[in-house]
């Protein structure tokens, strides 16, 4: 046996698996199927931690997620601690090691305690006055010990070395709680046929039914009744079926975020196993079967150990064969608190009382005397005492007119309380879905959806078990019927043997003491009671949000799950309004605490920002090559030779280009594909060029602008076939790119037949420059020809490189004769060295990102990002060309035509040359008018891009000028530190203004 409170029989755990743990290092035994909280009970143990703010002795309150106050570490090494776990769904396992929290140096005595003493002083809102003054002690006082002080359990200071991984899936209909409800509405769901997902965050499926014990559900145990569905789901294609599952967020478009725990409950877990896994799951449409919470009473010192939820004690009890206490007052407005008190009862534990605020009691009432059950109506507990754990209750009987009459004190060990229940509105309040308060039963249900959405249950205000189940069915039919599946089938369902749970009762229970002298707490774990709330009230706080900051009630680590609504009513009261005139708070994700681990993955240390490598990485490390960071790219900077600085390098490199041939990887441009009938149409929408008529196999530079007009990205486009085109974007700009047009090609133009996909990692790309450039390509392909006639400038086609298939292009960012190699990218190291020797028998070099910089500088060829700032149209960038004069419309066209932007003095891209031809001038140095300016004086324009040309002998730069292309020839300045430097505006063109080079 486990523990002194352990029932000699019945539950859902294995009684012939003891389970040894250690809690606060006290080795404790369970069995197989306990959580940590029914383990603790099941040895006596109530005292768990301390509240956040006084210090006060806490005991479990609950059974599942919204516990409150068993918040524990779990320390599996020294790496693998985990604090702020709710013991209430830590499962029990093998040498399991747990510690309380918020306590020094013991639990049992905490000197934090003494807090309790000063609480007259540490009223709701004490920090927005007391941390005032003096003004010097904030950041040497204050702050420091306030920041001490903050935060429950102490986070792992080693690496996390445990593993997690994310998966992407679709489906049909996602439910959402594996309750009666729930598993009725996956039942159906996948009877019409839809792709299921079936999620809950328990262990076992079934909700509340695994704690039922008198309930039928056609003709058989209402355990036995889930049990079936859950088997027939399970075994079903349609359906999946992830337990130890929380849906902890609703997002835009049915996406659901879903959290699932793999190994905590393992003693051993598997070398390999991930811990957790993020399943982003995007849903046609969705089945909230997310239950109710039971809602607290709110009564003098109703935070002692031993004071629980009603139905905890219950599912305690039938679930895990445990008894939370051997001498039991039940203090209730609710009739499931009677189930309670009568199952106790028959496991042979002392009822001392049933206390019920219900001046007629309920439904049970007679039922529980007929038992031999002591029953109080029109009563009410006035205090209640006890150090570390509850010893008596003090019942009181309400009068007529409210008053409240002193009775017996009635010694215990355990009170359990219910104020009614709370329907479960967190995910769908995430969905944007409009909150309805139900005057009839006090509650908020839910209203109008946002999303493809439908709530089914006791989450939307339902008592009786048959409807809850009838109503799961239902709402999983209609969500396949709204899928594309069957036809919203009904079915009804035989339920008998359980109670509705009615009656309820919100705010302060009358007890008939001093109420600023009495210690009643709505939210445990932050220690705000009834007057904290009362008190914000008479501060002047009237909105619940505010209220709700100024207490810090509903902002703890459980969200305010059984809180809230208290919370509410006490206010409204205060405030002589009704709830709905109080307004409600907000819920946000996640629904419940969510680790650091499942959202970073493997996005930490080295994959935190991914290092990505091109092709030739390798070759240019063994080649003695520096690297620069581009976006996530590593790019080889230059290829140095012996002796050789980096301006000797890129020197060499340039001429080379210029005189024979180099060869430059160019693999990390963004590529996009676009396929479909519309793929012309669509291209011509997005970029400023004319699209529709250009013929497949050609090329064409395409700007892209912002609806503002001005540049956002360039890059060639290939067209492919009559429907596919092949995108280049900068090798910075593929994401925002992407993200840009499936905006647009969802917003705007749905009705468009077009598909977009990255593809820039399946290409490698490798450029061959130079006037030998068709004289290298050409031993790749024999028998091709590559003439001007046959294969012209800005041209693409299909060929077969070393047995690979490739695309070729003919295209160039240098100036010079040029073909870009296309090849799948796990071909690419291969082919590159191949190019590699070919090109340096031929006397050419390898070159590059610098040496790219100052070829493409010199042809005047701009870089969008360094030569414009997102505030330069096509014209100013000097490529207003490219810009379709004859197009009806594309993005940025009406941005274009702003009258700003055809103002005499807006900047344009223009060359400058220094007067001293050995000046190379500062990238992002300003340029004015007049010579050594004084301080403040009107800068024209900066500098982009500069560059010392070995071609041309002298220092170049690109610069954004104010009227550039009207200064041609004027001298103009660049202040510098050492004094202003004369440049001269030319065309930004420096080398070939011709072109000619282009055609070899």
């Amino acid at each position: 046996m486990t523990g002194s409170f352990r029932t000699a029989s019945g539950g859902r755990i294995d009684r012939s698996k003891p389970v040894s743990f250690t809690w606060d290092g006290k080795p404790l035994q369970g069995v197989k199927g306990d959580t940590l909280a029914s383990a603790l009970l099941a040895n006596g143990i109530h005292l768990v931690g301390r509240s956040f703010k006084y210090h006060r002795p806490r005991g479990i309150v609950s059974a599942g997620s919204e516990e409150p106050n068993a918040m524990v570490t779990v320390v599996r090494d020294t790496a693998r601690t985990t604090p702020n776990l709710r013991a209430t769904q830590v499962e029990l396992y093998e040498g399991l090691k747990a510690e309380s929290q918020n306590r020094w140096p013991s639990l049992d005595f905490d000197i934090g305690a003494i807090n309790g003493f000063a609480s007259p002083l540490l009223a709701s809102g004490f920090y927005y006055k007391t941390f005032m003054w003096p003004r010097s002690f904030w950041k040497s006082v204050y702050e420091p010990n306030i920041r001490a002080a903050a935060g429950f359990g102490n986070p792992p200071t080693l690496p996390d070395p445990d593993r997690y991984q994310h998966r992407y899936a679709h489906c049909d209909v996602l439910v959402v709680g594996s309750g009666p409800a729930g598993l009725a509405a996956a039942l159906a769901a996948s009877e019409a046929g839809a792709k299921v997902i079936i999620v809950d965050e328990q262990a076992e499926f079934g909700g509340s039914l695994l704690a039922e014990t008198e309930a039928q559900i056609e003709g058989r145990p209402a355990r036995t009744w889930s049990a079936d569905i859950f088997m027939g789901l399970a075994l079903s294609d349609k359906v999946t079926c992830l337990p130890r599952t929380t849906a902890f967020g609703y997002y835009a478009d049915n996406m659901i975020g879903l959290a699932e725990r793999i190994t905590d409950h393992l003693a051993t877990p598997g070398r390999n196993s991930p811990r957790e896994r993020l399943w982003q799951v995007r849903t046609k449409q969705v089945v909230l079967a997310t239950g109710a919470i039971e809602r607290p009473l709110v009564f003098p010192e109703n935070d002692r150990p031993g004071i629980m939820l009603a139905d905890a004690g219950r599912t305690y009890l039938n679930r895990y064969g445990v008894k939370a206490g051997s001498r039991v007052v039940v203090f209730t407005a609710c009739d499931t608190a009677y189930l309670a008190a009568l199952d106790l009862k028959a496991a042979g534990v002392e009822i001392a009382a049933i206390v019920d605020l219900r001046s007629e009691g309920g439904a049970l009432t007679a039922k529980a005397r007929a038992a031999g059950i002591r029953v109080e109506t029109g009563a009410t507990i006035r205090s209640t005492s006890g150090g570390k754990r509850v010893t008596s209750v003090e019942i009181g009987r309400v009068k007529p007119n409210g008053d409240v009459t002193s009775g017996d004190v009635v010694p215990c060990d355990l009170v359990l309380n219910s104020a009614g229940w709370t329907p479960n509105v967190s995910l769908f309040s995430q969905s944007r879905g409009k909150l309805a308060f139900d005057a009839a039963t006090s509650t908020y249900l839910p209203g109008k959806s946002h999303e493809h959405e439908r709530s089914a249950g006791a989450c939307r205000g339902l008592t009786d078990l048959a409807a809850v189940i009838d109503d799961g069915y239902a709402a999983g039919s209609e969500a396949a019927k709204a899928a594309g599946f069957g036809s919203g089938f009904k079915k009804t369902f035989d339920a008998s043997g359980a109670t509705a749970p009615a009656g309820s009762h919100l705010g302060v229970v009358p007890h008939g003491r001093n109420p600023s002298k009495v210690k009643a707490f709505v939210d445990f774990q932050h220690d705000v009671t009834a007057k904290d709330i009362k008190l914000a009230v008479r501060e002047g706080f009237k909105s619940i949000e505010h209220v709700k900051r100024f207490t810090t009630t509903g902002m703890a680590t459980d969200q305010g799950k059984t809180s809230n609504m208290n919370a509410l009513a006490i206010a409204a009261t205060a405030l002589d309004r009704s709830i709905p005139q109080v307004g409600l708070t907000t819920f946000r994700m996640p629904y419940t605490p969510t680790t650091f681990g499942i959202l970073a993955s493997t996005a930490r240390g080295d994959l935190f920002d991914p290092i990505r490598k091109t092709p030739s990485h390798e070759f240019a490390v063994g080649r003695g090559a520096p690297f620069e960071n581009v976006g996530q790219w590593k790019r080889t900077w230059y290829y140095p030779k012996a002796g050789e600085d980096m301006h000797a390098a890129v020197a060499r490199e340039c001429k080379t280009v210029r005189s024979t041939v180099g060869l430059f990887d160019a693999s990390t441009l963004g590529k996009i594909e676009v396929v479909g009938p519309d793929a012309a149409e669509f291209l011509n929408r997005m970029y400023v060029n004319p699209f529709l008529k250009l013929e497949p196999g050609r090329l064409r530079y395409g700007i892209l602008t912002r609806d503002d007009g001005f540049v956002y990205d360039d890059g060639v486009i290939a067209r492919l076939a009559a429907d596919r085109f092949h995108v280049t974007t900068t090798t910075g700009g593929a994401p925002r790119v992407l993200a840009m047009m499936e905006d647009y090609l969802q917003t705007e133009w749905p009705d468009l037949k077009v598909w977009l996909t990255s593809t820039t990692e399946q290409w490698a790309v490798f450029a061959v420059q130079g006037p030998k450039a068709r004289e290298i390509v050409a031993k790749f392909l024999p028998g091709v020809d590559l003439s001007n006639e046959a294969f012209p400038h800005m041209s693409v086609r299909d060929v077969e490189i070393l047995g690979v298939g490739a695309k070729l292009w003919r295209v160039s960012f240098t100036g010079e004769l040029g073909y870009e190699i296309n090849v799948p990218a796990e071909f690419g190291a291969a082919v590159w060295e191949k190019l590699v020797a070919a090109v340096e028998a031929a006397g050419g070099c390898l070159y590059g990102t610098e040496a790219m910089h100052v070829l493409r500088a010199e042809k005047g060829y701009i870089i969008v990002g360094q030569d414009t700032d997102g505030t330069l149209t096509p014209d100013e960038a000097g490529v207003g060309w490219a810009v379709g004069k004859a197009k009806r419309d594309f993005v940025g066209k009406r941005g274009l035509e702003r009258p700003d932007l055809k103002a005499a003095n807006r900047k344009q891209i223009v060359g400058l040359v220094a007067k001293d031809p050995k000046v190379v001038l500062e990238e992002g140095a300003q340029i004015t008018e007049m010579n050594d300016p004084p301080a403040g004086t009107h800068a024209i324009g900066h500098v982009t891009s500069a560059y010392h040309s070995s071609v041309l002998g002298h220092g170049i730069a690109l610069a954004q000028v104010e009227r550039g292309r009207a200064r041609m020839g004027e001298t103009i300045y660049v202040p510098m530190p050492q004094g202003s430097i004369a440049v001269t505006v030319v065309d930004p063109i420096f080398y070939d203004k011709e072109g000619k080079r282009l055609h070899g």
